[in-house]
């Protein structure tokens, strides 16, 4: 089958597109899926440069141009990372084999996949991600448990539902645990990435009101979302919004932008991460963590029933995901670089 490996943390000579890989046969208790559609996230560009290492303190896109190193701690649990892998989190297709103890009946369903793959215990300690710790989606076919492929009935394309997965999933597990309700302010950080529309559309169908940090060249898109007010990345929160203003900061970016976003939120008010792509290392006042009463919440394990929520989102027409282009898979590299410049709004898919 075509499939891209990953050879080694490095630069784009490290992704290897090749026509010959084996197709993976299904385990007990999994199908194998043919993809159709697969997204591009944060999570492959850093996996690839290394950036979930220690050692790293940079942006992703200073460690991009660097273009990585070697490390012993570089996936994305903090240990090292197995090479060649098959990378690729988002998922779009259709089962076209079951292993043991899977209903035949399945075979020939549409469906997306949860690529967070949950042990039985049901510990964070050993959950596991699809495109990290097994081969993901970058392939013709993918073998995952049958759990995690969730059977979709929607009128959108296959691209359209392959940038839900991991955005979709990051951006509702930030909101749920930040407990977003009706009628409370939430700033969105990053807003135009895949996540932060995502956060955008998600935050909008709870009844939440919207402040979108991006580009002010996306503005109209986000304002579309649902987005009440957009504010240019490089704007004076403070001087714009007021100090303690909004309930709840949605963010993916981080940076030195961080003790400014606690700064606009209200006593009480809950902060939640799942990204940093300005630079993971904040400078945080524990005066103002204690002394406003504020919850910082770090979220990336979602439970289960939040997937299983954005399939129902979904199909009742609640959300669409936005998809600014598409690539053949052998053009990895050139999707990856067009990520990386962030002009694009939504998700940027590949084509197997």
């Amino acid at each position: 089958m075509r499939a891209v490996l990953l050879r080694g943390h490095g630069g784009y000579d490290q992704l290897e597109y090749r026509e010959d890989v084996p197709v993976p046969a299904p385990a007990t208790g999994e199908v194998l899926v043919q993809v159709l559609a697969a997204g591009v996230n944060n999570t492959d560009v850093n996996t690839r440069i290394g950036w979930y290492s220690k050692s790293v303190s940079s942006d992703t896109d200073a460690a991009a141009r660097s273009q990585g190193a070697a490390a012993d701690d570089g996936g994305w649990t903090g240990t090292a990372f197995a090479f060649p892998r098959i990378q690729g989190a988002d998922a779009c297709g259709r089962i076209v084999a079951v292993g043991k103890g899977v209903e035949p009946h399945r075979i020939g369903e549409r469906i997306i996949v949860d690529p967070v793959l949950r042990p039985a215990d049901g510990t964070l300690a050993n959950v596991s991600y699809l495109g990290a710790d097994r081969d993901g989606a970058f392939a013709e076919f993918v073998a995952v448990p049958s759990i995690n492929a969730h059977r979709i009935d929607s009128t959108l394309s296959d691209v359209e539902l392959a940038a839900l997965p991991c955005s979709y999933s990051a951006a509702e597990n930030m909101i749920d645990r930040a407990q977003v309700t009706d009628d409370e302010t939430v700033l969105i950080t990053g807003a135009s990435g895949g996540v932060g529309t995502a956060a955008v559309q998600l935050a909008v169908r709870r009844g939440a009101r919207v402040i979108a940090v991006a580009q002010l060249a996306k503005a109209r898109d986000l304002e579309a979302m649902g987005a009440r007010r957009v504010l240019a990345r490089e704007a004076d929160l403070v001087a714009e919004l007021g100090r303690e203003s909004v309930d709840v900061v949605i963010d993916v970016v981080g940076g030195n932008s961080f003790p400014v976003l606690l700064d606009v939120l209200k006593r009480g008010g809950r902060y939640a991460v799942a990204g940093a792509i300005a630079g993971p290392i904040v400078e945080l006042d524990l005066r103002t963590l204690y002394l406003k009463d504020l919850r910082l919440l770090g979220c990336t394990v979602t439970p289960r029933a939040v997937f299983e929520n954005l399939v129902r989102y979904v199909e009742h027409g609640e959300i669409r995901p936005l998809v600014s282009a598409k690539y053949p898979l052998r053009e990895i590299a050139a999707a990856q670089a067009a990520f990386l410049k962030k002009a694009h709004t939504g998700k940027i898919v590949l084509l197997p």
